[in-house]
């Protein structure tokens, strides 16, 4: 029987998790994509706890009016602002089980771009 798209996803987001682990000297930025906004967080497994999260629904991004592909970078630049005041500079990305493309791609280069170390 054929996987359902989200089910796929799923056992590709399991398989990424079982070797990508936020640690507090390097947590993990993970991506959530819905098919209108895109969220990040980052987040520190070992305790438990999301340091920063950042998401195109923030106010200040919501407002550019640009396209998701764009959204998506500015989405990485806040995120990688948020962290830098948090003390975090080196991070695991974690892209969910979404292909390394588009918006996730553009989230990763705006976070790069933002300070953060991958």
């Amino acid at each position: 029987m054929a996987l359902s798209k989200y089910e796929r996803r799923e056992r590709l987001r399991m398989r990424i998790r079982k070797t990508v682990e936020g640690t507090e000297s390097r947590p993990r930025l993970a991506v959530f994509r819905s098919n209108k906004e895109i969220y990040a967080q980052i987040i520190d497994d070992v305790n438990g706890k999301t340091i920063t999260a950042a998401s195109s629904r923030d106010k200040d991004i919501d407002a550019s009016k640009v396209n998701k592909v764009e959204a998506a970078k500015l989405v990485g630049k806040a995120i990688a602002e948020k962290a830098v005041k948090a003390g975090v500079e080196t991070i695991a990305f974690d892209r969910g089980g979404y292909l390394y493309h588009g918006r996730v791609k553009s989230l990763a280069e705006g976070a790069r771009e933002g300070g953060l170390k991958f």
